[in-house]
């Protein structure tokens, strides 16, 4: 067993025992905490950044009793979040591999989120209730033990040197499990069975198919020549560590003579449209066409305008088909696409028309595939066949969940932020005339435009009256929705994107694909009644570049919100940091379940046994099925 410290909130220590103790852990002190192992005190506050955690925390004493454990940001000093406990590990090599596999075993987030109440997994006896931890006299020595409650009132002490054992169960879309486990049964061993032979089933489906891939013939991309690397070099920015690598990774996949099947995870803002830019341009470089799938016209239109941007020094062809080209426009395309004059397409579910021919399609790429209905489903089926496919969402995977499919499906993570981004500061508070004045006035004042989400279309005009009314009368506002003609659309939003409009009051069709880097502060009335996904996309249109940016969730005065609404809210408040679309999605799997991402009868297996047991068993059963599938194909 390897030592750590364990710190509770309202527990007696004292300061200067605290201050011995790191320093015997290797912890260096400094007048303040820049990295991983170091510490700094004043008067009554500790601050540590312990070994593997994201942010650093902040101890304050109260006399000798410990009277708050906060996350704080060690740049602007804000705190970010509240715990009870905290485990800070010793700064050295043995330790970080030992704690690597503890961590494997165990999720350290769980346990620090950990309250008396709260409902745990333990591997071996099932689901129950934790009390609370205790010392217990083991031939005569003290030992601390987790204590856990089952069904009946039976306790089971699970020592703390085997805390791996212990997950927090995660009731993904339930308020509680549906009962707690027996001690001393078999029925917890037939409940992991029937689950794991659930997932051996959807694990066999996916390899299958993946064996199936793997065996048959692609195209073999060349190695990148110098065109490619005279086009990345435009790139305005520099990319992230986490950006390179998955460009690498797209880059080998097509330069084999196996088909790519590969998906981009990364949170909003943080590139991912870059990395299919360049898989697009190394495709055509090899006479390939490449076709881009969006579910909306908006994206579709400001991915048109980045690749324009992006590739007017070089001879390829981008065109666009959705509603907002004409039927003799999108005819004229149609043609040529066919006899090889088109070189990339970017399109709405238009592009899986039937009239929709392809002379040599070599890329596919599919932005958020999760959002096109059954038939389009089937019909990407049919296009995938024998194509490099690549796909981006934005809708990020929790990390235990992508450890378990990693062994099935070609993934690349993108959790670097770009530098200099700032974090969005974000408000929940009632509606206020006067507020919105402010708020846009102060975004104008600093050259800057205003996203105003109102998703009702019926009453949208009168929206934009009563803003008009209590703003000068230069600044510029228009209104967009979906049921507008699709001229007049492309126009407003056009207009927006060239600076040509200061607020820009729309329904929710702004949620994904609109990057407009001088938007920089987003209002969203009847926050409400958005989902935790869409909140979070929402926010993602603002704060995408160096200029500190300002999100404002409006509720009624008045209005009394579901528990549900006001925790969505609370979460939106809660997880500003950069990257935290992870922690959200997290969060959102909680609330609404596994079944978005699993489909729903593997939501019923993680009900059965929690979610992190679930990925357990799930990477458990890839690593046995991988190699019959493999051997078999």
């Amino acid at each position: 067993m390897f030592r750590f410290l364990k710190l509770y909130k309202l527990e007696e220590m004292d300061l200067k025992s605290l201050i011995s103790e790191l320093t015997k852990f290797g912890y260096k002190r400094n007048h303040r905490v820049y990295a991983e192992g170091d510490f700094a005190s004043r008067g009554g506050i500790v601050d540590i950044y312990p070994l593997t955690f994201e942010y650093p925390i902040r101890i304050e004493f109260d006399g000798n009793l410990i009277s708050s454990i906060k996350s704080f940001d060690n740049i602007s000093g804000k705190p970010l979040f509240e715990h009870s406990i905290v485990i800070v590990l010793p700064v050295g090599k043995s330790t970080i591999t030992k704690f690597l596999h503890y961590h494997q075993e165990f999720p350290l987030d769980n346990l620090l989120d950990l309250e008396i109440g709260d409902y745990v997994v333990h591997i071996h006896h099932g689901i129950g209730r934790f009390l609370g931890i205790d010392k217990i006299n083991i031939e005569n020595q003290y030992k601390e033990h987790l204590i856990i409650e089952y069904e009946a009132g039976e306790k089971l002490y699970v020592p703390i040197d085997q805390i791996h054992l212990v997950q927090k169960y995660f009731c993904l879309g339930r308020s509680k499990p549906r009962k707690l486990s027996r001690l001393g049964t078999r029925e917890w061993i037939r409940i992991k069975e029937r689950v794991k032979k659930g997932i051996n089933s959807f694990a066999w489906e996916l390899l299958t198919m993946q064996a199936a891939r793997i065996s048959s013939k692609g195209f073999k991309f060349s190695k990148d020549n110098e065109w490619q690397k005279e086009f990345e070099s435009t790139f305005p920015y520099k990319e992230t560590p986490d950006q390179i690598k998955a460009t690498e990774e797209v880059k080998a996949d097509m330069e084999k003579d196996i088909p790519m099947d590969r998906l981009i995870c990364g949170d909003v803002g943080y590139g991912k449209t870059e990395v299919a830019l360049r898989a697009a341009f190394k495709a055509v470089q090899d006479f390939k066409q490449v076709a881009f799938l969006v579910p909306t016209t908006i994206l579709a239109e400001q991915h048109y305008q980045n690749f324009i941007s992006r590739l007017k020094n070089f001879p390829i062809r981008v065109e666009m088909l959705s509603r907002f080209k004409t039927k003799r426009q999108q005819n004229d395309i149609l043609k040529d696409l066919n006899e090889g004059r088109v070189d990339i397409i970017i399109g709405t579910h238009r592009l899986l028309g039937d009239d929709v021919k392809f002379k040599d399609l070599g890329l596919l790429i599919i932005d958020e595939e999760q959002r096109f209905g059954v038939k389009a489903k089937e019909k990407l089926k049919m296009l995938k066949i024998n194509t490099d496919v690549l796909t981006l969402t934005a809708t990020p995977i929790p990390r235990t969940l992508y450890m378990g499919l990693m062994g099935i499906k070609d993934i690349s993570i993108i959790q670097t932020p770009p530098p200099n981004r700032l974090p969005i500061e974000t408000y929940v508070v009632e509606y206020d005339i006067d507020l919105i004045r402010q708020a846009i006035l102060r975004e104008y004042q600093r050259r800057g435009q205003v996203y105003f989400v109102h998703n009702r279309i019926t009453d949208i005009q009168k929206i934009k009256e009563k803003i008009a009314s209590v703003l000068p009368s230069h600044i510029r506002i228009g209104v967009a929705h979906g049921k507008m003609p699709a001229l007049i659309l492309e126009k407003i939003i056009l207009d927006f994107f060239k600076g040509k409009l200061d607020v820009l009051i729309s329904t929710n069709i702004i949620e994904s694909g609109l990057d407009i880097p001088n938007a920089n502060t987003l209002i969203v009335n009847n926050a409400y009644d958005f989902g935790l996904a869409d909140l979070h996309q929402l926010r993602g249109r603002v704060g995408r570049f160096e200029r500190k940016a300002y999100a404002y969730f409006l509720i009624p005065k008045d209005r009394i919100l579901s528990s549900e609404a006001k925790r969505r809210l609370q979460i939106m408040q809660s997880f500003v940091e950069l990257g935290c679309g992870f922690k959200i999605a997290m969060q959102d799997l909680q609330m609404r379940g596994a079944g978005n991402i699993l489909g729903y009868q593997q939501h019923g297996f993680v009900v059965a046994v929690g979610f992190d047991l679930y990925c357990r068993l799930l990477r458990e059963t890839v690593a046995n099925l991988k190699k019959i599938v493999y051997d078999e194909n």
